[in-house]
């Protein structure tokens, strides 16, 4: 059993990786690493965004450390084949939940913001991004009309114009 699968991925994701190696070896020597293929590199190397190796190995592995996916070289591509749909498998498949997305703004950066300062100085929080239903595996989503002729959003949840309109004061 290895103890992490690398999946360097696209774009700048090899490069982050090649870091991310050298910090777990400093930092853990005795961990075994293996590299796999995901994303456009899987599809140019394999013709699949996610290779059966690669979710095999992802399966024997205590650990997946997955960089970055995509980019506009597979724009053109048949849509299922699209590095993207690595990621998605790849999650459904290890029945992963959540991404946990670090937001902290520092005071450096607050006058970058095109939001006001005073709404977002001290900005720190983590965002639970939720992997496993909705806009991410292609459950139904869009617009409706309800009975009182007011408009209403769906995804994962449900949203009505006068929410939006209450949320955004």
């Amino acid at each position: 059993m290895n103890d992490i699968l690398l999946l360097p991925g696209d774009g700048i994701g090899p490069e982050v990786m090649r870091e991310a190696q050298k910090v777990l070896t400093a930092l853990a020597p005795e961990l075994t690493c293996q590299l796999g293929l995901i994303g456009g590199a899987a599809y140019d190397e394999t013709g699949s965004p996610l290779p059966d190796v690669t979710l095999t190995q992802a399966r024997s592995s205590r650990m997946v450390l997955l960089a970055a996916v995509g980019g506009p070289k597979w724009d053109q591509i048949d849509p299922t084949l699209r590095p993207e749909q690595g990621l998605l498998k790849i999650r459904k498949s290890l029945g992963l939940f959540a991404n946990l997305r670090p937001a902290k703004l520092y005071p450096q950066l607050v006058n970058a913001s095109s939001l006001k300062p005073e709404r977002i100085n001290d900005l720190d929080l983590i965002i639970v991004r939720e992997l496993t239903g909705g806009l991410y595996f292609g459950e139904p989503r869009g617009i409706r009309q309800l009975p009182n002729g007011e408009r209403q959003g769906f995804n994962t949840a449900v949203y009505s114009e006068s929410e939006i309109v209450r949320i955004g004061r």
